[in-house]
């Protein structure tokens, strides 16, 4: 039985880092006794709802070969959007529709770059990521504004913890499905494993890329805007680069290989929710923040290393 179960382990890349959450689990509410409690529940899907929608949209251009890093900065520009549109007397789902389509537009041209003119989605997304940053900067003068709605509205976008990890956990189940049983997942998974072979089978690498970038900017802005009703307050210098490397660690440690063509949205979802989990706990704890970086940059060069090697493990056929 104990080597049947530790096979689905080694089978199933979301399982590692499940175990690894329950067991964090158990010892934070040995050590703090307070840890699993309904409001510091609460608190926890605060650390872990927003980096999980962003995560989830990584992971999908991660797995077709590229790497997004402007998503922390299109998770502030998407609400002052949302907001201005609303400034403007658009009410306020269709502000929230611009917005995201904002967000979908620097997924567009972050795509039409990396595909068209060949560069590297590194330089792409790291020019990207100034230019929104500025462009954010200028629109909002550096100063936060409110975002305007009644409260059980801002409470269904994230005001409320729980209806925050629902969105989470919603979205992660259809992008799983879709990455799994579905043409574009399928060859997503495809171009980022074999980029000549898809090519030369006739997938539309060029298309899938792009669709996946703006899928990942489009969340990036979906988070932003869960935030800004769960903090009641959009400010230009919220996300950034933190939470953008947040996004791609939980993906990381979730099971997401930076090389291309393996990962899971499921894994992402529990690499935010462990994450969220130490942040929590350090903090209960009484824990210096410094020691979660030092914790956090371990945790990627090990299960980096492990998932690496599973990997390889898996295509002999020896897991």
């Amino acid at each position: 039985m104990l080597s049947r179960i530790g096979g689905i382990a080694l089978r199933r890349r979301e399982a590692s880092i499940f175990v690894a959450g329950c067991l964090l689990v158990l010892y934070f509410q040995f050590t703090t006794s307070v840890f699993v409690s309904y409001d510091n529940i609460g608190t926890l899907t605060q650390y872990a709802g927003a980096t999980a929608v962003l995560a989830a949209g990584e992971v999908m251009v991660l797995i077709c070969g590229e790497l997004d890093l402007s998503i922390g900065m299109v998770y502030a520009l998407s609400p002052f959007l949302m907001y201005f549109a609303q400034q403007a007397g658009v009410p306020l789902v269709f502000a929230i529709i611009l917005g995201l389509m904002g967000a979908a537009l620097v997924g567009l041209i972050n795509g039409l770059i990396t595909t068209l003119l060949k560069l590297p989605s590194f330089v792409t997304t790291l020019g990207t990521l100034f230019l929104i940053n500025g462009f954010t900067l200028v629109i909002s003068g550096g100063f936060p504004v409110q975002p305007e709605s009644s409260q059980a509205f801002a409470n269904v976008m994230g005001g409320n913890a729980y209806f925050l990890i629902g969105w989470a956990i919603v979205i992660a189940l259809i992008l799983q499905y879709v990455l799994t049983q579905t043409r574009w997942g399928l060859h997503t998974i495809a171009v980022g494993g074999n980029l000549d072979g898809s090519t030369e089978a006739g997938i539309k690498v060029k298309s899938i890329k792009i669709r996946n970038f703006m899928l990942c900017s489009t969340l990036a802005g979906f988070a932003g805007m869960l935030d800004c009703f769960r903090i009641g307050s959009i400010d230009p210098l919220a996300g950034g680069n933190e939470i953008m490397f947040m996004a791609i660690a939980s993906a990381v440690i979730g099971g997401t290989l930076l090389t291309g063509g393996v990962g899971t949205i499921i894994g992402a979802l529990f690499g935010a929710i462990v994450l969220g989990i130490l942040k929590d706990g350090f903090t209960l704890s009484g824990v210096s923040a410094y020691t979660f970086d030092m914790i956090l940059g371990g945790a990627i060069i090990v299960t980096m290393t492990i998932n690496v090697h599973l990997n390889r493990l898996r295509e002999r056929g020896r897991v």
